[in-house]
C-alpha cells in the first residue's frame, strides 16, 4: 500500500517531538502494557492477516486515545484535505459530521438500510469516478470511507458480513481506506458476534476505533485507534501536537484492571453489560409496541443503544421533540440532526435506552403517542 498517497498536507508536515524521542522507553502517546494487552485482544476477536505483516505493508499497530472520538478527529486530519469525497452511511453520527464538515470535504451519503450500508447503492455512487483513461486516475475519487457497522448511532443498524464484503472488494478496487468506528461492537446481543472489517483487512487499508466508554465507564476517556502501522504512527504524531497523551493516571487504571481480569475475565465482563443492554432494549421494544404501533415504525436493533424510529403522518421531527416533547419531559433526538443538511425535513426520532428504567421508557412513549396524534 502506498499510505503517502493518503495523508494531508497537514499530516505529512508533522514531525516527532524531538523531546519524546529523547525520553525512552516513552515515545509514544500509550503504556506499553495496556498497548500490549489490547493488541492480544484484537488478534483474538478479530484474527487480522495484517498482525504478521511487516510494518511498511501495513503491520497491525495500535494506540490509546483520549476516547474514540478524538481518535476519529486525528485520523480525519491525516486523511482529509479541503476538496476531498469522503464516503459515509447516511444518516450518521452527529459528531462524525461535526469533525468533518469544518475540514472543507464534500461528504457523499451511501443510503443504508436496517443492515447499514447498501453496496450496490455505493457501487453506483463509486462508478462516477472510474477512470476512462486508466493511466490517469481520477484525483477526486475518495479516498476514505466512514462507517459504523454494529448498532449505528442513529439507527441501530448492524451490517451483514455480506455487505462487509461487497464493501471491502470495491476498496480495493477503487483503492480507498475504511474507517471502521465501532464502539458498539461489544454491544451486540447474538453470539458469534459478526466478523469485522479489520477480520477482512488482507491489505491493510482498515483503521478501526474502539471505545471503553460503553463497557467500563464514559468517563474514562479511553479509546484506541488500530490500523496499519505507518497510519497508526501518523495518528500518534497529530496526538503529541494537541492532547500529548491520553491521561497516564486513566490508562494505569485501565491497564491494571484489565491485567486482573484477563481476557476471559473482561469478556465475562462483557456478557453482563450485553445483558442489561438486553433487557434495556427489549423493555423499550415492548414499549414501543404498546403505545406507538399505530403511529411509527422501526426495526429492533441488534446491537447498540438507539432504536431509529419514523414517526407517520409527521415530515418533521423538529419542532415535535424540541418544544412539545420537552415539555412534557420526553427526551429524544430529531432525525435531522445526523443528516448533512440538518435542516431538511426528516420524519424520524432517535431514542436511547441507555439510562432510563423500563418504567420511565414506558411513560415516555405513551406521551409520544399523544403528541404524535395529535400533530397529525
Amino acid at each position: 500500500m502506498n499510505y503517502t498517497r493518503f495523508l494531508t498536507a497537514v499530516s505529512v508536515a508533522r514531525k516527532p517531538s524531538p523531546i519524546r524521542i529523547l525520553s525512552k522507553p516513552w515515545p509514544t502517546s500509550s503504556i506499553p502494557e495496556l498497548v500490549s494487552w489490547m493488541k492480544e485482544l484484537q488478534k483474538r476477536l478479530h484474527d487480522p492477516p495484517t498482525a504478521g505483516y511487516s510494518p511498511e505493508r501495513g503491520q497491525m499497530e495500535l494506540c490509546v486515545t483520549t476516547g474514540s472520538q478524538e481518535g476519529l478527529c486525528k485520523v480525519f486530519e491525516m486523511l482529509v484535505n479541503p476538496g476531498d469525497n469522503v464516503l459515509l452511511d447516511a444518516p450518521t453520527y452527529s459528531g462524525t459530521l461535526a469533525a468533518l464538515q469544518p475540514l472543507g470535504c464534500n461528504i457523499v451519503n451511501v443510503p443504508s438500510d436496517q443492515y447499514g450500508m447498501i453496496p450496490d447503492k455505493l457501487q453506483d455512487i463509486l462508478a462516477q469516478w472510474v477512470p476512462t483513461d486508466t493511466q490517469k486516475p481520477d484525483s477526486t475519487s475518495p479516498k476514505v470511507l466512514y462507517t459504523i457497522p454494529n448498532g449505528g448511532n442513529p439507527t441501530g443498524a448492524s451490517m451483514t458480513l455480506e455487505r462487509k464484503q461487497k464493501i471491502y472488494e470495491l476498496a480495493r478496487k477503487h483503492d480507498f481506506l475504511i474507517i471502521e468506528d465501532d464502539p458498539y461492537y461489544f454491544l451486540q446481543f447474538q453470539k458469534p458476534w459478526a466478523p469485522t472489517f479489520l477480520s477482512l483487512d488482507v491489505d491493510g487499508r482498515v483503521i478501526r476505533t474502539d471505545s471503553f466508554s460503553k463497557i467500563l465507564s464514559s468517563g474514562l476517556r479511553i479509546g484506541f485507534v488500530t490500523g496499519p502501522k505507518p497510519l497508526v504512527d501518523r495518528v500518534v504524531l497529530h496526538i503529541q501536537a494537541s492532547t500529548m497523551h491520553t491521561s497516564t493516571f486513566t490508562q494505569l487504571m485501565v491497564s491494571q484492571l484489565l491485567h486482573t481480569w484477563g481476557q476471559d475475565g473482561f469478556l465475562k465482563h462483557i456478557d453482563g453489560v450485553v445483558e442489561f443492554y438486553r433487557g434495556q432494549r427489549n423493555a423499550m421494544l415492548s414499549s414501543a409496541d404498546k403505545w406507538l404501533k399505530d403511529v411509527a415504525e422501526w426495526h429492533a436493533p441488534a446491537a447498540g443503544m438507539f432504536l431509529w424510529i419514523k414517526l407517520k403522518g409527521i415530515k418533521d421531527t423538529q419542532q415535535l421533540i424540541m418544544e412539545k416533547a420537552l415539555k412534557k419531559e420526553v427526551l429524544l433526538v430529531p432525525g435531522g440532526v445526523f443528516n448533512i443538511h440538518s435542516s431538511e425535513p426528516c420524519p424520524y426520532v432517535r431514542a436511547a435506552f441507555s439510562l432510563s428504567t423500563p418504567q420511565q421508557i414506558d411513560e415516555a412513549f405513551k406521551r409520544l403517542s399523544a403528541l404524535i396524534k395529535e400533530a397529525s
